[in-house]
């Protein structure tokens, strides 16, 4: 024999309508105002669970923020940007640690809900009211490889209309092109944005710059509002459109900070990317210069004490044999042999020039003292380059 389980009706309300009242005391209003100290304090517990909603969806906003701060410098490598990735870094923790404490008010606001009793206001409720919310089931995480090909195979499909979007400037003119194109509100879209900024960026068109980046925020806020309702971003752009054509002051300063805030690191990223092409375009000028010895002329030609310098600033061979013949033969030899090997000097350039090589020279070139004479009944010339 199937039993009913009453327990459910335990924890009920009794009903003002059943409590026995005095009889100088007028029952109508004792019921009213019992009634409506229950609705304020039903008001204010509701309120109570919004703001911990409102605090927990903000929170886990500033902590994606910051993990996305943190993806963009970890690969920097000066020590300003690792600085700033270990500021980063430790935001990020802090912000995890709020997350779990916002989780952990809302969880027990939630069990403090279960346990309050019924009544006649909660017992109550619509039968034919009901909201279907159409849930994004959850996905497997995506690789590396499968994220890079994503992204590219979307842009190359619809970087023209990603470019269009970003030199949009009113809230309608956005929310228009966005309705006409749903396809472009999703994580591709916003991060081509951030690159597009970059390069603006370190092409010094600062104006265009900060117009794209205001587009930038604006996709980033649709992404984050869609992970916090958990929906398809491209069910819930227009509620940022609706909440932000006609948001309080509070919201519209953080779009605002948040807007300055990506608009100093691009340009950040963008100083670290110049100050890398100049380091390899250096580095290849260097190559370029680099001797049959692989010495740079230049670094070689700065090292030289100051009245060798001058001789190669004058070109003026005798110079630079008496000079070389007032040094000390081991000091002589060593600088010699790296003007040689830096290309900054060339023995028997007339030699090599008519194909006369001796094939049993030495390796290593004799630094002895040099006689004017000698060179010009020997017909040796000497031709120099100048390094600078």
């Amino acid at each position: 024999m199937t039993t009913i389980d009453y327990s459910v009706w335990d924890h009920i309300e009794v009903s003002d309508d059943e409590d026995e009242t005095h009889p100088n005391i007028d029952t109508p209003s004792l019921f009213r105002w019992r009634h409506q100290a229950r609705v304020e304090r039903m008001e204010a517990f509701m309120k109570k669970g919004e703001e911990l909603e409102k605090s927990l969806t903000e929170s886990r906003r500033k902590l994606a923020e910051a993990q996305r701060r943190v993806q963009e410098l970890v690969s920097a490598s000066t020590p300003e940007a690792k600085a700033d990735l270990a500021k980063a870094q430790e935001e990020e923790k802090q912000l995890k640690k709020q997350e779990r404490s916002w989780e952990k008010k809302m969880q027990e606001h939630r069990i403090e809900e279960k346990k309050m009793p019924w009544n006649v206001d909660t017992l109550s409720k619509e039968g034919f009211s009901k909201s279907v919310v159409n849930v994004k089931p959850e996905k497997e995480e995506e690789t590396e490889e499968e994220k890079e090909e994503k992204h590219k195979t979307f842009v190359e499909k619809y970087e023209k209309q990603i470019k269009h979007f970003g030199m949009l400037r009113r809230w309608d003119d956005s929310q228009k092109y966005l309705s006409d194109n749903p396809h472009l509100v999703c994580e591709e879209t916003a991060n081509y944005l951030v690159i597009m900024c970059i390069d603006l960026e370190v092409e010094e068109k600062h104006a265009l710059m900060e117009q794209v980046a205001h587009q930038t925020i604006v996709m980033q806020f649709i992404l984050e509002l869609s992970k916090s309702l958990k929906v398809d971003p491209r069910g819930c752009f227009r509620q940022f459109f609706a909440k932000i054509k006609t948001a309080d002051q509070q919201y519209q300063d953080a779009f605002n900070d948040e807007l300055e805030s990506f608009k100093e690191r691009v340009r950040g990223r963008a100083k670290i990317r110049i100050e890398k092409a100049l380091k390899e375009y250096e580095e290849e000028e260097r190559q370029k210069r680099l001797g049959p010895g692989g010495l740079d002329p230049v670094e070689v030609y700065e090292t030289l004490p100051p009245e060798m310098q001058k001789c190669f600033d004058d070109k003026d061979i005798q110079m630079l044999q008496d000079a070389i013949t007032k040094m000390d033969p081991t000091e002589a030899k060593y600088h010699m042999k790296r003007c040689i090997d830096s290309g900054l000097w060339v023995p028997n350039a007339q030699a090599d020039e008519e194909g006369d090589k001796d094939k049993e020279e030495s390796d290593e070139p004799q630094y002895e003292e040099v006689k004017k004479k000698e060179a010009e009944n020997e017909g040796e010339i000497l031709t120099m380059k100048n390094g600078k």
